[in-house]
């Protein structure tokens, strides 16, 4: 029930309602957004990934070659990261409903134009343009969240995001390879181009609606009563920092996030996560077959093991944190402990079990470490530079895409193995631990106390 205070439903004295009815609230946010939110993020990481399952039969059908396949996955990130700051500044100007709906349906138009691909040319445009058209799409996420969930609730909701990589994973493994298999030949079309038509559909329709399913802000949406409207908007402006006074899409408001000294903390932290992340993602398939499994069937089944893990690890651990309301101390434990883990990957345990617990290990300490950081950022940078600020956070962090497999790839090519690039990750992540834990300011994870 709401308790009226005085000035209640102003943002100088905002509602306060009691523990069970506030839970409500945001269980009824969370089932309006987040799932909606979750399986468009399973689309769009599916859509980025998808290109590893195609190369199977597309080099082949094209005739290209690996340094030509290789050039074209990577010039994703390249538009990807050009134009996340302005996809950003675009989200807090014209509102999460037309930015989602933009970017989802031209990032499905550009993974649909896939099948059309004939040399290389046209291969290399497409991929950048997917990058340019779904750069801002997870820190819109990030931007988007903190206007509906305090800080203290936001590693919960962050890691729902992160287990849906493991998802899409999960999901390219099995569909892909059934449509690459099975349309091969249909309508006189490649599996491949079949691949990209089917998987790219669904984020056009995504988009289309997005712009009736979300709402830009609480003070927007029609499915929530007044009460629960004005405590949801009275709760933001409570944790909002407002030293700023520049528009969150102006000139200005990038040039005072550039300026800001948590902006590079928090851009070196998530560099140094995201190249252990990623080295999961791109190599946990080769890791496995160095524990000494040489069937291909095998060695995808048992890299469902470390993900799954990871999927469900990841929440716990970061429910924990939101339950303890604490963000440092986990972090640093997530970070160490998956270099540690790491690092032991280059003892060469005998055992294909013990190798495969370390990997499980390593794989639920680094994907936990990334929800907790991203409920950090928003409640740090000041308002009017948040959207700004995390998307230059992220576009520094999602360079790792490219400098992290050329690292283990150019190690692993003159050493014969990645020990040496493990243990440069491993460095990496005790670093990131500790800059967040030294470097990083505490602050309170809600305008309010919990009752």
């Amino acid at each position: 029930m709401m308790t009226p205070s005085p000035g209640a439903g102003t943002l100088s004295a905002p509602p306060t309602l009691a523990l069970e009815a506030e839970d409500a609230v945001y269980r009824k946010v969370w089932l309006r957004i987040i799932p909606f939110l979750f399986v468009c993020y399973v689309v769009s990481f599916l859509d980025r990934i998808n290109i590893g399952f195609a190369q199977l039969q597309m080099k082949h059908d094209l005739g290209f070659s690996d340094a030509m396949y290789g050039l074209g996955a990577a010039v994703f990130y390249v538009g990807y990261v050009l134009c996340e700051v302005p996809s950003n500044m675009a989200l807090a100007r014209f509102g999460a409903r037309r930015t989602f709906s933009r970017i989802m349906v031209l990032w499905g138009l550009a993974s649909v134009g896939m099948m059309l691909v004939t040399d290389a040319v046209h291969f290399y445009t497409l991929r950048f343009l997917l990058g340019v058209f779904e750069a801002g799409f997870f820190p819109g996420i990030v931007l988007y969240l903190s206007y509906w969930f305090p800080a203290r609730r936001r590693a919960a909701v962050m890691a729902i995001f992160f287990a849906g990589v493991a998802v899409a994973g999960v999901l390219g493994g099995l569909v892909s390879g059934w449509i690459m298999r099975d349309m091969g030949g249909f309508m006189g079309m490649y599996g491949w181009q079949w691949m990209f038509a089917i998987e790219g559909a669904p984020a056009v329709l995504l988009g289309l609606v997005a712009i009736f399913w979300l709402a830009d802000s609480p003070a927007q949406a029609p499915w929530l009563t007044a009460g629960e409207r004005s405590f949801l908007v009275a709760r933001q402006a409570q944790e909002s920092t407002r030293t700023h006074h520049a528009s969150p899409h102006s000139l200005t408001a990038l040039k005072q996030a550039l300026c800001h000294r948590h902006t590079y903390l928090f851009a070196f932290i998530y560099f140094a996560l995201t190249c252990g992340s990623l080295t999961l993602n791109f190599w946990m398939p080769l890791m496995i077959r160095d524990f000494g499994i040489q069937d291909v069937v095998s060695i995808s089944l048992y890299s469902v093991i470390p993900n799954a893990i990871g999927a469900v690890g990841l929440i716990l651990i970061a429910r924990h944190s939101d339950r303890r309301g604490e963000r440092h101390g986990h972090f640093l434990a997530c970070t160490t402990g998956g270099a540690l883990a790491l690092a032991a990957l280059t003892l060469h345990p005998s055992s294909f079990a013990v190798s495969l617990g370390l990997l499980s290990v390593a794989a639920v300490l680094i994907f936990a470490a990334l929800p907790i950081f991203w409920s950090l950022p928003p409640g740090l940078l000041p308002t009017q530079t948040a959207a700004t600020g995390i998307a230059f956070i992220s576009s520094v962090g999602i360079t790792s895409g490219i400098v992290s497999p050329w690292l283990i790839g150019l190690v692993k090519t003159r050493t014969g193995n990645m020990d040496i690039a493990l243990y440069i990750l491993a460095g990496l992540l005790l670093a990131s631990g500790l800059a967040m834990w030294t470097l990083i300011p505490r602050k309170p994870l809600d305008g309010s106390a919990r009752r």
